[in-house]
């Protein structure tokens, strides 16, 4: 059954109160999005990457030991597509479940990656997406201390599963992340 966004959202919301994790949840739906149209996926398709991105985490704050189990069971639950299921289950490395879709892949991807991006971001003067480039999200990638809660090198792999250069893949998650600056406050 297809999911549709709204139904993720409402489920996100009744899981989920603390503002900057649903922030993270909207910056990996518009990175889901922004590659997506990257990758030319058919316009039907779309808003199941974009409900992958959306809905991946959740479950982290109410139930943070049974991640992603209690989305994944929710998703069972309504029938939702196999696909859809698969890019929760293995949207992190860690949880040792084989990403099978590009769209599952492409999840794990970025994920971490916004994080890098918002934490970028923030210690600018301005606090503004639109301030940042390429250039200085690889500039901070350098400075392990910088977000050093970010895995680096889950990010390298996961753009080396998508097949998409580092350099490329900030670019794309960036923009992504930048058309909805409101909407994430910054």
């Amino acid at each position: 059954m297809k999911i549709t966004r709204q139904q993720a959202w409402e489920k996100l919301n009744e899981l989920m109160q603390n503002k900057n994790l649903i922030k993270h949840c909207l910056a990996v739906e518009a990175a889901m999005l922004a590659y997506a149209n990257y990758f030319k996926i058919p316009k039907e398709e779309r808003e199941k990457w974009a409900v992958a991105g959306l809905i991946h985490d959740a479950d982290y704050e109410k139930f943070p030991h049974q991640h992603p189990q209690f989305t994944i069971k929710w998703l069972n639950k309504i029938n939702a597509d196999e696909d859809l299921v698969n890019a929760v289950a293995a949207h992190g490395f860690g949880f040792n479940v084989k990403a099978k879709t590009l769209m599952a892949k492409t999840l794990r991807a970025v994920d971490e990656l916004t994080g890098l991006i918002v934490a970028t971001a923030l210690v600018r003067p301005t606090k503004k997406l639109s301030e940042v480039t390429v250039e200085s999200v690889l500039k901070k990638w350098n400075s392990p201390s910088f977000a050093a809660g970010v895995n680096r090198k889950e990010i390298e792999r996961g753009a080396q599963e998508i097949k998409v250069p580092l350099k490329k893949h900030i670019e794309i998650v960036l923009s992504g992340m930048q058309k909805i600056a409101g909407e994430l406050g910054l």
